[in-house]
């Protein structure tokens, strides 16, 4: 953007915003944001610096993190945004892959149940594998369990808010609101070592959608079906459209969910594209309809709340009418 021409005396640049500079103040452009020079941003966990025009950029390798939200939202470890809504046990993410099957040490399973009368699902119980160690978490809780076969792979597990957070050592970490969504995060060791419905983390989204047999698929619904546990649930056939279902809903779940693409959010708007996060945010609204109604939506915004806050967007969008939470209580 910064630029020399019959603008500007001569050995300066037009700064792109009625100024002229010297090369080394020219600004920089980042999610149609100006920065000027000298000023970082971060970035997952890397932090860039303005310079000259262009952005320097550390090279760290960065934990992934899938989450798993609502009524069968995904987004990958690799950013994929997808729906599948399948009623079965599913393999989440795991590094029993390829031909060393044997050699893993961890697996995620999250269980889909309906959750309203509209046939859609939500993941409402996890199981963490880690060596001989299953964890169960449902029901705002989890438990233990120790089987005979697999290695040692010790954990931790503590409350932060809202959340449980169970890490691993062996990098390995589960963040789990209590209620429909989960956070799956791995260190930079598991890139393209793990497959699952979170896809296969190596930095590229388009072959997230790899079945359990290795084949490449471009079908949500063939791609989930072929990481359910067991062979005796039936397969997901069709994408449930909710709001059809019930279009009483659909006005009073499109106005709920308007607060996404409102002022509200606007600071996050160029950083995180809201409108997966509104689709996703209407489809549940419309499917929650025996109770949990305010639960679905709330998870919905938060959802996008959570990457906005990821892209340095922190947004205050709770209040006393919309989702409120008793901070007095978790603190």
């Amino acid at each position: 953007e910064c630029v020399s021409g019959c603008v500007c005396p001569e050995g300066l640049f037009d700064d792109g915003r009625g100024g002229c500079v010297e090369e080394k103040d020219c600004p920089c452009v980042h999610n149609n944001q100006w920065y000027s020079s000298g000023q970082r941003v971060t970035v997952d966990c890397n932090t860039c610096t303005c310079q000259k025009g262009g952005w320097s950029c550390t090279k760290n390798v960065c934990y992934g993190t899938c989450m798993i939200y609502g009524s069968g939202h995904y987004i990958t470890f690799d950013g994929r945004f997808y729906d599948f809504d399948g009623s079965c046990e599913y393999v989440a993410t795991q590094d029993f892959c390829g031909d060393k099957k044997s050699n893993g040490s961890f697996s995620i399973i999250t269980e889909n149940v309906p959750c309203g009368t509209t046939g859609v699902t939500c993941s409402k119980a996890i199981k963490m594998f880690l060596g001989k160690t299953e964890l169960k978490l449902e029901n705002k809780d989890y438990k233990e369990i120790q089987r005979d076969v697999g290695g040692d792979v010790h954990y931790w597990n503590r409350t932060v808010g809202l959340y449980l957070v169970i890490e691993a050592s062996n990098g390995v970490m589960l963040i789990w609101d209590k209620k429909t969504t989960v956070f799956i995060k791995l260190s930079p060791a598991y890139k393209g070592k793990v497959c699952g419905l979170c896809g296969n983390f190596d930095d590229k989204s388009n072959n997230d959608f790899t079945q359990r047999s290795g084949l490449q698929d471009t079908n949500a619904l063939k791609f989930g079906n072929s990481w359910k546990q067991s062979t005796m649930c039936p397969d997901a056939t069709q994408e449930i459209k909710p709001c059809d279902v019930k279009p009483h809903r659909k006005s009073w779940a499109e106005k709920e969910c308007s607060i996404i693409l409102s002022e509200v959010f606007k600071i996050c708007h160029s950083k995180v594209d809201p409108n997966p996060f509104y689709d996703a945010c209407v489809h549940d609204a419309c499917s929650c309809d025996s109770g949990g109604d305010c639960e679905c939506f709330c998870s919905a915004v938060a959802a996008y709340a959570q990457e906005c806050s990821k892209a340095q967007a922190c947004v205050f969008w709770r209040s006393p009418d919309i989702c409120p939470i008793f901070c007095d209580y978790y603190n």
